[in-house]
């Protein structure tokens, strides 16, 4: 993915108050499972895509002194913890949590550490194994290895039965990776798929580049997008949570069953050209550096509509009523405190789409 600006550097902070009343409880039905697997057939099923592990970025965290521990745990035949997997509707397995033990074996079995090209070969474990490769085993100790059972806890969500809500849950209380993970990260593997690919697109998108900066290592850039498509194409049908509500959307259109990509890109690209020729990197930030989540969300689709109608050729007017329009006590209230009430997000939208209606 190309994108304008240096794709690394200090992450731009969002303001994104969706109060902790946002999560609303809910009761799944959920079938789960127990299955078996050898470890050579794990490896095999990861190389083959039969078992997905998500590319989060850090999906490799441990050093090699981690990862042979574990390896030599399976030669001394000691237990090892289990691991979850999402059955999904192509039939592929989805790890929910154990991508670090897995990745462990891929490495093991390739014999290349991680994407360094370093030999893996057994670090800081007890002789006989210390300095072993996969290869360099004795055969009774690699037939030990191979045949070595890991146990995987297998889910899939019943009710409700339009999504898998319950399996996001999941990923956000079983992944101990040891860093929590943020709702993009977590979307981009669950809903992998033309929309997924559609929004890295958009990321890239110059306008956006300048105005947001550079690119969020956490996917919180792809999250602002995503939030504008399904405020614009599904506003009407928005409900709390709006993490929910964005799940939910992503989804729906995960192979742009809903919304094509040619629909997306007119929305959002036009629209972000505009606000960026117009206001520069000062758009969506009102008092503080921070960029408004809020504020974003409302400009965003009442810009998209107003191209609607045809094209805006007086920028400066543009300006003046956005100036204007972050100044409205009832916008400020609306993008500062309790963003995600079904009120507040109708009325900055309604707000904004009526301050933007008569620019020429």
């Amino acid at each position: 993915m190309a994108v304008a600006v240096a794709d690394r550097g200090p992450d731009t902070v969002v303001k994104d108050i969706l109060d902790s009343e946002d999560e609303i409880p809910f009761k799944y039905s959920i079938t789960s499972y127990g299955a078996d697997f050898t470890l050579d057939s794990l490896v095999r099923r990861i190389n083959d895509g039969s078992i997905v592990v998500p590319t989060f970025q850090r999906q490799f965290v441990w050093n090699q002194k981690q990862a042979s521990l574990l390896i030599e745990s399976f030669l001394m035949g000691l237990p090892v913890p289990g691991i979850f997997l999402s059955l999904e509707e192509d039939q592929t397995l989805l790890v929910i949590d154990g991508q670090q033990r897995l990745r462990t074996l891929q490495y093991f079995y390739d014999g290349i550490f991680d994407q360094t090209g370093r030999e893996f070969a057994l670090t800081g474990v007890r002789e006989p194994f210390k300095g072993d490769t996969y290869r360099t085993l004795l055969d009774q100790d690699r037939r030990q290895l191979d045949n070595s059972i890991l146990h995987a806890t297998i889910v899939r969500q019943d009710v409700p039965q339009d999504g898998n809500s319950s399996i996001y849950i999941l990923f956000e209380r079983l992944n101990t990776q040891g860093v929590q993970l943020h709702p993009q990260e977590i979307r981009n593997c669950m809903y992998r798929g033309p929309f997924n690919d559609t929004l890295g697109e958009l990321n890239g998108d110059h306008s956006w580049r300048n105005v947001f900066g550079s690119v969020h290592q956490r996917s919180k850039d792809v999250e602002l997008i995503l939030r504008f498509l399904a405020l614009y194409f599904d506003g009407e049908n928005y409900t709390r949570p709006m993490k929910g509500f964005l799940n939910d959307y992503m989804d729906r259109n995960r192979n742009l069953s809903k919304n094509s990509h040619e629909d997306i890109c007119q929305a959002f690209t036009p629209t972000i050209a505009l606000i960026h020729s117009a206001l520069g990197k000062s758009a969506f930030r009102t008092r503080a550096a921070a960029l408004n989540a809020a504020v974003f969300d409302a400009v965003m689709v009442a810009t998209a509509r107003r191209i609607e109608q045809g094209e805006i050729a007086d920028l400066g007017e543009f300006k003046q009523k956005y100036l204007e329009l972050v100044e409205h006590r009832d916008f400020i209230s609306d993008t500062e405190s309790g963003t995600a009430e079904v009120g507040r997000v109708q009325r900055r939208i309604s707000l904004a789409t009526a301050a933007f209606a008569d620019v020429h």
